[in-house]
């Protein structure tokens, strides 16, 4: 154990800590609960909570591996991968560059609906989107980490209260399902595309762990963080991260599910249910507050997501080119083709956008395996070598992710069912 590592910690310490974990669960927050979570609720019911469950317990170690490798390092996990092999680091960058556009677009997209739907205006969705992501763009170029650090704790504060509040009222007004519904079962390939893309994203995409061990090392900057404080303030995000997605998946089961109400299976559009059911758990009255806390939800999304992505990117392509440190201007070049891409992708593909979307949550858990291995190789020899529980959960979960891995490709190529 190193000297940092056996620092005291108090409450002080770890509240001060606290930032990329919580950045991480704002970034996941997005699109795997809002819209995700909570149309497996209304599609399934609780039929698909263990689902939910297993994919955030079998990622839990690899964004654990993510973290605790920087804090003990003081290595980003891109310099591990290039440690490993630089064609790994080249297939992350690649990868990682193709996640930048479309999650900006369809985060950006995601924000504009709520927006829309709060404040009627006569600009298109797309109209707001380019403003929403030329928005975040400037805060970031402005206000830099600090901001964001800030901005993540309170969205993120506000949007638990206001989903735990629904959830607890809808839960008393008893079941909303119709006496001749008939409930659909999950346990089909059918259903197999849906499952897939809803682990893919759960909590986040296991890349996502890059991403936060650069906002360890941002962190890092402004204040001192012990190995211990930073293990927490990742477990308080990601563990917060699971029990909402239940959550999420709760306001789904609750207020929509057997309800008779055809399910939006495109994310803009389900935007309008998701409001209306907290509305119906709280009141009429709610809605306009329920979409601001809704927009801030997803407004932070889209800044972690440009921010994380950027921050990524601009290390992956230092290390490609072996540059002794990126600067700042780099960073913002990166955040600037981050936000661009996106406009042009939601201005030239809008109608695309939902189906792309669902192609990066398929891809996020096809590829989960291959990042989950990197993961677990960095911490299984040496000093950072893991032992014990935590190593044989990595393994029970690569085993799951590949196995669910292997079903998904040899039912798209027609080879069962």
């Amino acid at each position: 154990m190193t000297q940092e590592q056996a620092e005291n910690s108090t409450w002080g310490s770890k509240f001060k800590a606290m930032g990329p974990g919580v950045l991480m669960a704002s970034a996941a927050v997005g699109g795997s609960h809002i819209v995700a979570s909570t149309q497996s609720g209304a599609i399934y019911g609780w039929q698909l909570a263990l689902i939910i469950i297993l994919a955030n317990l079998f990622k839990y170690p690899f964004f654990r591996f993510g973290a605790q490798y920087t804090l003990a390092s003081n290595k980003t996990l891109l310099e591990g991968y290039k440690e490993k092999s630089y064609f790994y680091l080249l297939i992350f960058f690649l990868l990682n560059i193709f996640a930048t556009m479309i999650n900006t677009a369809g985060v950006g997209i995601l924000t504009a609906a709520i927006l829309k739907f709060a404040l009627p205006m006569d600009l298109s969705i797309p109209q707001l989107s380019t403003i929403v992501i030329a928005s975040t763009w400037g805060i970031l170029l402005l206000g830099k980490y600090r901001l964001l650090d800030g901005i993540s704790k309170w969205v993120m504060t506000a949007l638990t209260l206001s989903t735990v509040t629904a959830v607890i009222i809808a839960s008393f007004k008893g079941s909303v399902m119709m006496p001749d519904f008939v409930e659909p079962s999950p346990w089909n390939l059918a259903a197999l595309g849906f499952i897939v893309a809803l682990m893919g994203w759960m909590p986040a995409p296991i890349e996502i762990s890059a991403v936060n061990s650069m906002w360890v090392v941002a962190k890092r900057r402004v204040n001192k963080v012990s190995y211990k404080d930073g293990i927490f303030d990742f477990n308080v995000g990601y563990i917060g991260t699971a029990i909402l997605a239940i959550v999420f998946l709760a306001l789904g089961a609750l207020i929509q599910y057997g309800s008779g109400e055809a399910v939006e299976r495109a994310g803009a559009k389900y935007i309008g249910q998701l409001i209306n059911m907290y509305a119906y758990a709280i009141g009429d009255w709610s809605k306009l507050l329920i979409a601001f806390i809704a927009f801030m939800c997803m407004f932070g999304t889209t800044i972690t997501v440009i921010d994380g992505y950027s921050r990524a990117n601009a290390e992956a392509f230092r290390l490609l080119t072996n540059k002794k440190e990126s600067s700042q201007m780099q960073l913002n070049l990166w955040m600037t083709l981050a936000a661009a891409s996106g406009i042009i992708i939601i201005g030239g593909f809008m109608s695309d956008v939902a189906a792309m979307l669902n192609l990066a949550m398929i891809c996020s858990f096809v590829s989960a395996p291959i990042f989950a291995w990197l993961n677990l190789s960095l911490v299984t020899q040496g000093e950072h070598r893991v032992r014990g529980g935590l190593y044989w959960l990595s393994i029970i979960g690569l085993i799951y992710l590949s196995a669910f891995t292997l079903l998904f490709i040899a039912y798209y190529f027609k080879l069962i069912g």
